[in-house]
């Protein structure tokens, strides 16, 4: 009966300005409320979004459909439109989810650690998100390679004004002589790319370790390998 309701509501939404003014103020402003109907709601939204990453990691936007996000997740397609109302509104939420981790993984900036202990442990965080998130990291390196066609607001947005952030920071421990003097834009392109290269180009990384993925031991010794080399080559030690 839920599923069958869905599909109505599904159908009336797509079809129907009304429909689709009313979904869009109901799904806005209503209060979130802690019950288990809400704790249902946000675990169908998790199954959504885990299934359109990967979906969208394997067969980029043009390739994915709501039907094959639907199917990874095991719902009914009128359960993902219920949630979501297009594709778009599905990727976007994938790619924020992606950048909103990464900057949690960057809160080390923000703290009164050096940049010695700020780097290392950011380094490592996303290291560890590049093994834990493969397919978000693909999504938005797909994206960006297209030129941004649906997130360029958002890069020149949030994403412009974080990088800043992070530049003000690394400048001011340079400043004080904390560091070798570099360009801070630089050292953050550098970091960006080496760590996430273990997600974006995993497979090239497991075909070159015998067809299977790096172990717990070659995970800590590349992100050492890592930190070695940035952190001296910006006038800082490891140990």
């Amino acid at each position: 009966m839920t599923d069958y309701f869905l599909t109505i509501w599904s159908s009336i939404v797509e079809t129907c300005p009304i429909g689709q003014v009313l979904f869009e103020r109901n799904r806005v402003s209503a209060e979130p409320v802690l019950t288990r109907s809400s704790a249902k709601r946000s675990q169908k939204e998790k199954a959504i979004l885990k299934a359109a990453e990967k979906v969208f990691a394997e067969l980029g936007y043009a390739g994915a459909t709501t039907q094959l996000i639907a199917d990874a997740a095991s719902l009914p397609k009128a359960n993902v439109h219920y949630y979501f109302k297009t594709k778009q509104e599905i990727y976007r939420r994938v790619v924020y989810n992606i950048f909103d981790i990464w900057m949690e993984a960057a809160a080390v900036f923000d703290t009164d650690l050096g940049p010695k202990e700020s780097l290392s442990r950011y380094i490592d965080k996303k290291m560890d998100l590049a093994r834990s998130h493969p397919d978000g990291s693909k999504v938005w390196a797909a994206e960006i390679m297209q030129g941004a066609p649906i997130i360029q607001d958002y890069l020149e947005g949030e994403l412009l004004e974080w990088a800043n952030d992070r530049s003000a920071h690394i400048q001011r421990w340079i400043a004080n002589g904390e560091m070798d003097p570099i360009d801070p834009a630089h050292l953050l392109y550098m970091i960006w790319s080496t760590t996430q290269h273990y997600a974006d180009f995993g497979h090239q990384i497991n075909t070159l370790n015998g067809g299977k993925p790096l172990g717990d031991a070659q995970w800590n010794a590349a992100k050492l390998s890592i930190k070695t080399v940035i952190l001296k080559g910006v006038g800082l030690s490891v140990e």
